[in-house]
C-alpha cells in the first residue's frame, strides 16, 4: 500500500475506523488513485475497464469476512465519480465498509460521487456501513453524492448503516432497493448538518416478493442555517411489511422537510410511516444542567445520545 500522510490516515479513521492496513479484502482510494488493494481466496476485487470503479465478487458460502473500500480526498478542486458493483453469492455472510472523507483546505470545491450497486444472492446476509465526513479550513465546499442500488434475491438480508455527522457541505443521498420473496432490508440513517449545509436523502424501496420487508429509519439534527430533506417511499407490490420513520431535532434557524411515502399495490401489503420534528425539550436541558453541565454541554450530550 502507498504511504498515506497524517491527514489521509485521520480521514480513514473517521470513515472506516482504520488505524492500519485492514485484514481481509480491501481497496483504499486516495485522491482519485488506488493507494492499495488486496483480494482474498473468497473475495476478488478487480478494477473496471470502462469507467472508474471496482467489481467486488464474493463467493457463495463466504462467512465472517469483510471488505473495506474507503475513499479519502485531500486535493482541493478534485471531482470524481466512481462506480462499484458488489456481487454477493448465495449463503454468504459478509461486512462491507465504505465511506468517504474529504479534507478541503483550498478555495475550490472537492467532490466525490460514488455509485454502488449490490446484487445479493439467495439467503445471503450483508451488513453495509457507509460513513461520510468533512474537514478542512478552506472556502471550497466538501460535496458527497452517494447513489446506492440494492437488488435482493429470495431470503436475503441487508442491513445498512448510513452516517454523516460532521463537515459535509452539500450532499444528495439516493438509495433504491428491490426485494424478492422473504428478503429483508434494514436501514439506519444518522445525519447532522450545521452552518449553511444542505442534505437531501431519498429512498425508494420496492417490496416485490411475498413476505418481503423493509424498515427505513432516519435520525437527524439540523443546526445553524442548515437544510435537510428526508424523502422515503416504500411500495408494497406483494404481501409484505414496510415501515419508514423520520425523527429529527431542529435547532437555531435549521429547516427540515420530511416526506414519508407509502404505496400499496397489493391487498396484503402492510405499510406504516412515522415522522416527528421538534426542538430539544427544556426539561431535558434543565435536568442535565442541574448535574453541573452548561447549556451547550447539555445540548451536546442530548444530541450525541439521540444520534447513537
Amino acid at each position: 500500500m502507498l504511504k498515506l500522510d497524517e491527514i489521509q490516515m485521520r480521514l480513514l479513521r473517521e470513515v472506516a475506523d482504520l488505524h492500519s492496513v485492514p485484514e481481509g479484502a480491501y481497496n483504499i482510494r486516495s485522491n482519485a488513485h488506488s493507494a492499495g488493494r488486496q483480494s482474498t481466496a473468497n473475495i476478488e476485487i478487480t478494477p473496471k475497464t470502462d469507467v472508474s470503479g471496482l467489481e467486488i465478487r464474493i463467493k457463495p458460502g463466504t462467512k465472517k469476512e469483510s471488505v473495506h473500500i474507503p475513499v479519502v480526498l485531500t486535493q482541493t478542486g478534485l471531482k470524481e465519480v466512481v462506480y462499484n458493483d458488489f456481487f454477493v453469492g448465495e449463503d454468504a455472510d459478509v461486512v462491507i465498509v465504505a465511506g468517504c472523507g474529504i479534507d478541503n483546505c483550498g478555495a475550490q470545491d472537492a467532490q466525490h460521487d460514488g455509485i454502488h450497486r449490490f446484487f445479493v444472492g439467495k439467503n445471503a446476509k450483508v451488513k453495509y456501513v457507509e460513513k461520510h465526513y468533512g474537514s478542512g479550513e478552506g472556502s471550497g465546499k466538501r460535496i458527497l453524492n452517494p447513489v446506492t442500488e440494492v437488488y435482493q434475491e429470495a431470503g436475503s438480508y441487508v442491513e445498512m448503516e448510513m452516517v454523516q455527522i460532521k463537515g459535509v457541505d452539500d450532499t444528495e443521498r439516493t438509495t433504491k432497493a428491490e426485494l424478492a420473496e422473504n428478503a429483508k432490508l434494514i436501514v439506519r440513517e444518522r445525519l447532522m448538518t450545521h452552518g449553511d449545509q444542505r442534505a437531501v436523502s431519498v429512498y425508494n424501496v420496492a417490496l416485490n416478493g411475498d413476505g418481503s420487508s423493509a424498515d427505513v429509519v432516519s435520525r437527524s439534527v439540523a443546526k445553524g442555517n442548515s437544510y435537510q430533506t428526508f424523502d422515503a417511499k416504500i411500495a408494497g407490490n406483494a404481501p409484505c411489511h414496510g415501515h419508514t420513520e423520520c425523527d429529527s431535532i431542529i435547532m437555531d434557524n435549521g429547516r427540515i422537510l420530511a416526506v414519508p411515502g407509502l404505496e400499496a399495490n397489493n391487498l396484503d401489503a402492510e405499510l406504516f410511516h412515522e415522522a416527528a420534528i421538534g426542538k430539544i425539550a427544556g426539561d431535558q436541558l434543565i435536568k442535565l444542567m442541574t448535574l453541573g453541565l452548561t447549556e451547550a454541554e447539555a445540548e451536546e450530550q442530548i444530541i450525541n445520545g439521540f444520534l447513537q
